[in-house]
């Protein structure tokens, strides 16, 4: 059973760093692209190298080649602007995007969330906004980001073989006010 177990971990982190390097060279490539060949910029290569670097497990900074771009992506959201579009083309990947939403006491990490506002009666969360990043249709990272008002992001991985599980934001005010009503060592008490 041990046995089977290393094996199917094994696999895991092989699919992992095969997704990695994959992501990795294509994010190379294109600003490889982007910087000897300026004559063939398009305008949604900001758009393209966003989706890029908000995909990365390793958080949208991980690589200098991301700094910049991300660093535009944060100023452009704080300011109200859209979020940038990629339009990978005739050959490109179809179901890969990215959308923000704004956090909120609605909208948050549940470890994200506090009481503020006046008297300490408001649910919010720490973070600006979430950006979920789409692969295939299916949910692959989220980047929290502008943690604690600060540029820090948290990412969170669900690609292949990734070791988390999808959850709802939406759900998280409600598991936090759960947690948050209960007593400390009281069972099924109230205030």
């Amino acid at each position: 059973m041990e046995r089977i177990q290393l094996a199917e971990a094994g696999r895991r982190v092989r699919a992992r760093c095969t997704t990695l390097r994959r992501w990795a060279f294509a994010l190379a490539l294109f600003a490889g692209m982007s910087v000897f060949v300026p004559g063939l910029a398009r305008a949604d290569d900001w758009g393209c190298q966003v989706l890029l670097c908000l995909s990365n497990p390793g958080g949208p900074e991980q690589y200098s080649a991301c700094v910049p771009p991300i660093e535009k992506l944060w100023a452009a959201l704080r300011h109200g602007d859209p979020f940038p579009t990629c339009d990978f083309g005739s050959g490109g990947s179809q179901g890969a995007s990215a959308t923000n939403t704004f956090a909120s006491g609605g909208y948050c990490r549940e470890d994200l969330l506090y009481w503020g506002g006046p008297e300490q009666s408001e649910l919010l969360c720490r973070a600006t906004g979430a950006i979920n990043v789409d692969i295939d249709n299916q949910l692959y990272t989220r980047v929290w980001w502008d943690v604690s008002g600060q540029d820090r992001t948290i990412t969170e991985f669900y690609g292949a073989g990734g070791p988390q599980v999808p959850y709802d934001p939406s759900r998280s005010a409600a598991l936090f006010l759960q947690q948050t009503e209960q007593p400390d060592g009281v069972a099924g008490g109230g205030r």
